[in-house]
Order: structure tokens, then C-alpha cells, then sequence
């Protein structure tokens, strides 16, 4: 019997890659055998993205749609708050000050 996967279309996930290794967080547009179609950002500037939000220019975030195939996909979470730290949409909203699927448009 087939699990089913907790992930939908516009949830907001993080996704690591690997062969470069990186962390991308964003909204889920689909996800399929082939890879993952996501809207996001790089997490590497996570500081300096919040900052850029925060003073008003968004515009200068490297925001993308992407489609990563399945074999750079090393591990993909859903964006959630876990022991007490909260999700980094949370976070988003708490230090930049607006809402995560709306700058995520």
C-alpha cells in the first residue's frame, strides 16, 4: 500500500540540494517523479534577505521559480516549527514583517 505524501501544491518547504549543496525555501508548486517545482530563495542570505524585506526593498531579493531535478533533491521538509523553534514563515513574518506567501507571490 502506497504512502501518501504530506506535501501539496502551495505549501511553503525547504529543500536541500546536493552536487552544489544548497538550501532553498519557498512555495511548492508541484512535485512529481522527474523533481520539484518550487518558488523561492537561496537560504545562504537568510539575514540579508529579512533585511532587504524589511527596509521596503523586495525587488532586490533573488527570488525564482526553479525546477530542481529529483537527482539534486538530497531532502525536502515542510516548513513547519519543531522543538520549540519556530518555522522559518514564522520567522519571516515575525522579522520582516510581512506575510511569506505574499512576498512569495
Amino acid at each position: 500500500m502506497p504512502i501518501p505524501l504530506p506535501f501539496q501544491s502551495g505549501q511553503l518547504v525547504v529543500v536541500v540540494l546536493r552536487e552544489p549543496r544548497e538550501r532553498v525555501w519557498g512555495r511548492l508548486l508541484g512535485l512529481e517523479g522527474a523533481g520539484v517545482a518550487i518558488r523561492g530563495v537561496d537560504l545562504q542570505p537568510w539575514e540579508e534577505i529579512l533585511s532587504l524585506v524589511r527596509r521596503g526593498e523586495s525587488d532586490q531579493v533573488s527570488l525564482s521559480t526553479r525546477f530542481i531535478p529529483m537527482h539534486r533533491l538530497e531532502t525536502l521538509y515542510l516548513d513547519e516549527p519543531s522543538s520549540g523553534v519556530p518555522s522559518l514563515e514564522e520567522d519571516f513574518r515575525r522579522r520582516a514583517g510581512q506575510e511569506a506567501q505574499a512576498f512569495l507571490g
